[in-house]
């Protein structure tokens, strides 16, 4: 991902463009806490453990998926059915619930690149 960002910040050349690439979808982000879903989804506890353990034996959430049949998406999914009609609305709820702190103890790429953004912000 480094790799393509990189090639993508040289080809535009303009510095307010600071890329990021998420290396799989954004469920994976949502994976840095599945049990936030519970706050859209009744009934999930179940296929909230689930989850959780299938996070446990990645790296990280950003590195959930081993295709296309097991992409983070996929994996929510299947363990709570509703998420894929409310994908667009209660993704983002389920982020927000997580919080920038849980994303970027869990996340290490996102936290570059959110620390790239600050740094600007700060003037650095």
């Amino acid at each position: 991902m480094r790799a393509l960002e990189a090639a993508l910040g040289h080809d535009i050349s303009d510095w307010r463009f600071i890329p990021y690439i998420q290396l799989h979808e954004f469920e994976a982000l949502i994976l840095t806490d599945p049990r936030q879903l519970a706050s859209q989804f009744d009934n999930c506890d179940e296929g909230i453990a689930r989850l959780e353990t299938m996070v446990s034996r990645f790296t990280s959430p950003e590195h959930v998926n081993d295709n296309t049949d097991t992409a983070p998406s996929k994996r929510i999914i299947r363990e709570i059915p509703e998420y894929q009609g409310r994908k667009a609305s209660a993704g983002p709820i389920v982020a927000a619930k997580i919080g920038l702190s849980t994303l970027r103890s869990q996340c290490a790429h996102f936290a570059q690149w959110l620390d790239k953004l600050e740094s600007l912000a700060a003037g650095n």
